[in-house]
């Protein structure tokens, strides 16, 4: 697996990523706003994917595994979007996007936050995402907005003393 800063030709890849967790999220693909949003991260070099080894070259429109967009101000950072392919959950790929993010942007004293489903969100168990989060060290904060498709959110942060 190889992790590298997103370009404007991962933007399909993107999109396909978006579409197999829509129903977590709401609409994601047709939506101008996202598709801005990853522009501007990919323009920015904030956006990181995940692809395999064999065969990954710049044009290799090899399917991504995962991908994220990250954000924030030091000392305060924020994970804006991850995802990781239905297929690939549960192999590293997420582990894999943060450690990167992290190694590239976070220098301490500093923390990391995100905010993903509430307790009572169906994404919470069916997607681990909760748990995933715990595993690396976050610890669960201050309850946040409902997500566009009203489910509840939380915030989760990290430090790095």
């Amino acid at each position: 697996m190889i992790i590298r800063l997103a370009g404007r030709r991962d933007l399909p890849g993107f999109l396909r990523l978006a579409a197999q967790v829509e129903h977590w999220f709401g609409p994601m693909v047709d939506d101008p706003g996202f598709t801005g949003a990853v522009e501007k991260h990919i323009r920015r070099s904030t956006a990181l994917v995940a692809q395999t080894g064999e065969g990954c070259g710049e044009d290799s429109g090899t399917d991504l595994l995962g991908a994220l967009l990250f954000g924030g101000t030091a000392p305060v950072h924020t994970v804006h979007w991850l995802v990781v392919s239905e297929q690939s959950r549960r192999t590293g790929v997420g582990r894999a996007l943060l450690t990167d993010a992290a190694r590239r942007w976070v220098h301490a004293p500093a923390s990391l936050e995100v905010v993903t489903f509430g307790k009572d969100h169906p994404g919470a168990a069916q997607s681990g995402a909760r748990a995933f989060y715990e595993h690396l060290g976050f610890t669960p904060s201050a309850p946040a907005p409902p997500g566009p498709e009203g489910g509840s959110r939380q915030r989760y942060h990290r430090a790095f003393p």
